[in-house]
């Protein structure tokens, strides 16, 4: 049996035909990444990601999104902080603490690395673009920017992707004071944080890029793969 891996979802207006409702939506890449790497990719919407729930799962995947509410970190949301989503917030902090309890192997993704951090007691830098010295990092809406991120020896990512890789980027914001439970390993050309993980988990790797962009599936191939680890 394809392990379940869980895929948290947004929730937005949305319209198609006649429609034009509050919708649950995830780019169509995430299901496909886990369904290509040997998963069974499971949607988990906004408001009903219990403790429950989550221990029916293999693994989990914390998708992109909106920005995390700076309430979370003990700071006021800075002027370009403006879409938040409290209740994906609420639901998927509840999805990631029940997985982290049960050590789930987990692999967060851009907005994903940034809840993850906050989670376990970091915070986040607001806007890139008044960090001096900070590169593009978000071209435009619905378009990435190719990074090149360098890989810490002989962590998870360098044994996964090697000493560096080109990536497909799209945030304004990044993670700033790295939790204590994680360390970081690997960043940008500019300095910027690309990649955490956190030692003496089974599976717990953060990316601020969209690995789901592209046909490399080694990050979901070693996520897939540490699932069925558990699933032992």
């Amino acid at each position: 049996m394809r392990p379940l891996i869980g895929i948290t979802t947004y929730r937005e207006p949305a319209r198609w035909g006649t429609w034009d409702v509050a919708a649950v939506l995830l780019p169509a890449a995430y299901p496909a990444a886990v369904a290509d790497a040997g998963g069974e990719p499971v949607l988990l919407p906004t408001g009903s990601v219990t403790p429950e729930v989550v221990a029916r799962l293999d693994g989990l995947i914390l998708a992109g999104g909106a920005d995390v509410d700076p309430v979370h970190y003990a700071q006021a949301p800075g002027p370009h902080t403006t879409v938040l989503r409290p209740d994906r917030d609420a639901t998927e902090l509840a999805a990631l603490r029940a997985a982290l309890d049960r050590d789930l192997p987990l692999l967060a993704i851009c907005r994903g690395m940034q809840l993850l951090n906050v989670a376990l007691g970091g915070d986040l830098l607001q806007h890139l673009p008044d960090v001096q010295g900070a590169g593009c990092h978000d071209p435009g809406p619905g378009l990435f920017q190719r990074r090149d991120v360098r890989t810490e020896p002989g962590t998870e990512l360098e044994r996964l992707l090697g000493p560096a890789a080109e990536v497909d980027c799209h945030h304004h914001q990044a993670l700033g004071r790295i939790a204590p439970e994680l360390t970081a390993t690997a960043w940008a050309e500019d300095g910027i944080v690309e990649g955490v993980e956190a030692v003496g988990r089974r599976f717990c790797l953060g990316v601020q890029w969209h690995p789901e962009e592209g046909k490399d599936r080694r990050l979901f191939e070693a996520h897939v793969a540490a699932t069925r680890e558990h699933v032992r």
